[in-house]
């Protein structure tokens, strides 16, 4: 039996919203239109890849890899498939939904009650608690989950400046950066967090000199494996492409910044910790964003080990399977011009 790849990047807009009848912005629906293929980057031979225009795809694929991908389906041929599992960019009730309609089994899907859990293990709290537990030497990093509009004024007071974010959001939406002069609008929308999703997520301001991230499978077992850094670069909080690259000269680039043992530290930590959280209840990748921060100690920047927990692939880990085919001293770029979505190869440096 084989596995069914769905590319649904308007997962986590779709994971905060919680309904099985769910309309994603027009801008996920484009993206998922157009970038529907990267899936083949990674599947069998013999998987099935879910798309909306199997011709557009084939064509976008060939383009990228340079093989053909025989395995594109389209949603109407779902119920004649013989479909052992599924594996999508992430889970959450409205691809759920899509797929019992379109005849895919339920037995090969997590339970609704089963999406509820990794729902929860989404929350924003899961990356606070391993904040918590990530405290090396060298390392910063302070956030905590607040309830009422009071102690998000009290807090923000506190720090001077803050980043105060929404449990669940993607690529810089529901996120808010304050100062203690908080004006009706900030405080308007905090309220209407906290009435939809019943807390807020926040910490301090942190200058910041480069984004990046180490990217993780999840066995659901207690097994944590690390798979590899992502070096991205990111425009006004939206993604825009990653370097490709073996982990030896990803370890070096970032070594410029921090020191080995402490990326060795983090990465071991991680697996370790989290490991048992989502035993039996997470199987599959998932991602921790980081960030370099001004503040030299020995020569090098401090690192926040855990900026965001992204617990569903992530485009550091299509990084990763297009740089084990060998795309080595090439960035990875996702542009949206004559409106689509477009993701090439190119020869330039981004970190």
């Amino acid at each position: 039996m084989s596995t069914l790849h769905v590319f649904n990047p308007e997962h986590d807009i779709a994971l905060a919203a919680n309904l099985s009848n769910f309309t994603a912005p027009h801008a996920g629906r484009q993206l998922r239109h157009d970038l529907g293929y990267l899936p083949a980057i990674w599947a069998a031979s013999d998987d099935y890849v879910l798309v909306e225009d199997v011709e557009r795809a084939q064509t976008a694929f060939s383009r990228l890899m340079h093989r053909p991908f025989e395995g594109f389906v389209d949603k109407h041929v779902l119920a004649r498939l013989d479909i052992g599992r599924v594996e999508p960019w992430g889970w959450d009730l409205a691809l759920r939904s899509f797929l019992l309609r379109y005849g895919v089994p339920s037995e090969v899907m997590p339970s609704e009650t089963e999406i509820a859990v990794i729902r929860d293990l989404s929350h924003r709290k899961t990356a606070v608690g391993l904040l918590r537990q990530l405290a090396f030497e060298g390392t910063v990093g302070e956030s905590v989950v607040l309830e009422t509009p009071e102690a998000v004024v009290l807090q923000v007071e506190q720090w001077g400046r803050g980043v105060v974010k929404a449990p669940w959001s993607s690529s810089g939406r529901g996120i808010r950066f304050v100062d203690t002069a908080l004006d009706d609008y900030q405080m308007r929308w905090f309220c209407n967090v906290l009435a939809r999703q019943g807390a807020v997520v926040a910490e301090p301001y942190y200058d910041k000199v480069k984004d990046f991230a180490m990217e993780f499978q999840s066995d659901g077992c207690g097994l944590v494996t690390y798979l590899g850094l992502s070096l991205f670069h990111t425009s006004n909080g939206a993604y825009t492409g990653n370097i490709l690259a073996s982990e030896e000269e990803k370890r070096e680039m970032i070594s410029r910044y921090l020191s080995t043992d402490l990326i060795d530290s983090v990465q071991l930590g991680i697996c370790q910790l989290l490991g048992p959280v989502f035993k039996d209840h997470y199987q599959g990748p998932f991602g921790v964003d980081m960030m370099l921060v001004n503040g030299i100690l020995n020569g090098k920047c401090l690192l926040h080990p855990c900026v965001e927990i992204n617990l569903r692939r992530t485009m550091g880990h299509v990084a990763l399977a297009l740089s084990q085919q060998c795309h080595f001293g090439q960035v990875m770029t996702v542009e949206y011009t004559d409106n689509h979505y477009k993701l090439s190869l190119k020869n330039t440096s981004l970190f």
